[in-house]
């Protein structure tokens, strides 16, 4: 007990410092994941092994993920990018799957990049909406119509993804019966959904927001058992469970509209990216065996492969978009939507877990995604500027 009571500590410490890290000036702007995970990498066993990521740590890892998923879900506004956003969004990430797909197949027949394709590809597909998201409000840009289409597009790259993965991962089941589960699970959110959302015009709106400055706070306690819930339906119907933690989300955002609302968010908020959340990226990091970029002289070339992967499979979808983005914000909406660091820390972590990736090839995947985050975003807003 003594351990883990000092694997907590030394956790705390890195969770409360990766925010300060991030503030000293630097010519890049580092994300706070990418801060988290690299202070992860210093403390976990492959450098300094102060912490191990397994028991207590482990758990408190696993919950900091199907939150992540639920703040992901929560972040995705339908009100917004319905329409004309979403079905070009739609059509783009079904585009980019198809080029991921094409791509890994060919590398992989080659011998450079030796990884699942249908994972390699769904990991390539991924948009770091969390990430993008408070990027594109400081620039002033996420409510133009460039930040709405971008925001469309993101939000179906964190979708998109996760189905894939899904479907893949846990065959527990026939084909036909995985099949009715998923029909099943999907049938059973949307029920939860109409309730939830007829709730907000009736009188249990009013019990729930007087609860929600004492010590009741009904309202948070009812969205953790909602995900809790959902965990455990999409687990039990042969579905990932950040399936379920992404429908507890997206159910909660469309039930938390308005002025209560925004409280509830802020009080999730905290809960989520002050305490979980970091731990699954501090955790994530411990992870990430650091001796895979040296033991292979081609792992500089599979990163380098791999980000221009990124940006040929993300930037895909702008043939769709000819009519509606202007010639000089192709390229930065390419990079914009290549960010994607999150997913791909999850999509390696469920690869690994499963057996279907092996370690080596999760943490050539992850050095992408963590280049990508400090490299794109920056290229794309000074394309824009200049």
């Amino acid at each position: 007990m003594e351990s883990y009571r000092i694997a907590v500590f030394v956790i705390a410490l890195v969770a409360a410092f990766a925010p300060l890290l991030v503030k000293i000036p630097t010519r890049f702007r580092m994300p706070v994941v990418v801060a988290e995970m690299l202070l992860g990498m210093i403390v976990g066993p492959h450098i300094f092994n102060w912490v191990s990521p397994d028991g207590l740590v482990g758990m408190l890892g696993e919950l900091g993920l199907t939150f992540l998923l639920f703040m992901v879900g929560l972040e995705i506004n339908l009100e917004e990018i319905q329409g004309k956003p979403l079905t070009i969004a739609v059509g783009g990430w079904l585009l980019s799957f198809s080029v991921a797909m094409a791509c890994m197949y060919v590398v992989h027949a080659i011998g450079l990049i030796q990884a699942t394709p249908l994972l390699a590809a769904a990991a390539l597909s991924t948009t770091a909406l969390g990430i993008l998201a408070p990027i594109l409000r400081d620039e002033g840009i996420s409510t133009t119509d460039f930040g709405k289409l971008l925001l469309s597009a993101a939000a179906m790259g964190e979708f998109g993804p996760l189905i894939v993965v899904s479907l893949l991962v846990i065959p527990t089941h026939s084909t036909f019966l995985h099949t009715v589960f998923i029909v099943a699970f999907v049938g059973i959110t949307f029920v939860i959904a109409d309730i939830a959302v007829n709730a907000r015009f009736s009188s249990l709106i009013k019990l729930l927001a007087q609860t929600m400055q004492s010590t009741g706070q009904l309202p948070v306690r009812l969205c953790i058992a909602l995900q809790a819930l959902l965990v455990v339906l999409a687990g039990e119907f042969g579905l990932n469970v950040v399936v379920g933690a992404f429908a507890a989300g997206m159910v909660v955002g469309l039930a938390s509209k308005g002025d209560g609302g925004v409280i509830l968010r802020q009080k999730l908020d905290a809960i989520g990216y002050g305490f979980l959340i970091p731990i699954f990226f501090i955790v994530a990091g411990m992870k990430f065996d650091i001796s895979a970029l040296w033991a292979n002289p081609l792992v500089p070339v599979q990163v380098t492969c791999l980000l221009g992967l990124l940006i040929v499979v993300r930037g895909a979808p702008i043939v769709l978009y000819n009519q509606t983005l202007a010639p000089k914000d192709r390229l930065p909406f390419a990079l914009y939507s290549a960010t994607g660091l999150p997913l791909i820390v999850i999509i390696t972590e469920i690869g690994v877990s499963s057996g279907l990736m092996a370690p080596d090839r999760a943490a050539v995947l992850v050095s992408a995604g963590m280049i990508s985050v400090l490299l794109f975003p920056l290229l794309a807003e000074r394309i824009r500027g200049s």
